[in-house]
């Protein structure tokens, strides 16, 4: 399942939208409310590598011809609305 170059996207974009909630709904408010700032500090820190390796895992969709442009752009979008990349999981599943 996750061996093919659509399976890495999914797997990828499913680890980083973990990455995102966690980042929005636990380590913000840790940062903004609890007033501990490391909770972003370390939590951002992953969910950048995470999100770097889910472009990546995109880009290499792309380019060996597994995803269209469209699908592409949209999987780029979909790391930026949280809940996102789950949704678009489903629309690759039949990849």
């Amino acid at each position: 399942m996750y061996r093919t170059p659509v399976g890495r996207v999914r797997l990828s974009g499913l680890i980083e939208g973990a990455s995102f909630l966690v980042l929005l709904f636990i380590a913000m408010p840790l940062k903004y409310a609890a007033d501990i700032p490391e909770a972003v500090s370390v939590v951002g820190m992953l969910h950048g590598i995470l999100f770097v390796l889910y472009l990546i895992a995109i880009a290499n969709a792309f380019f060996v011809r597994h995803l269209t442009f469209m699908k592409s752009l949209l999987a780029v979008g979909a790391a930026f609305i949280p809940f996102g990349p789950f949704l678009l999981d489903k629309k690759l599943r039949n990849e």
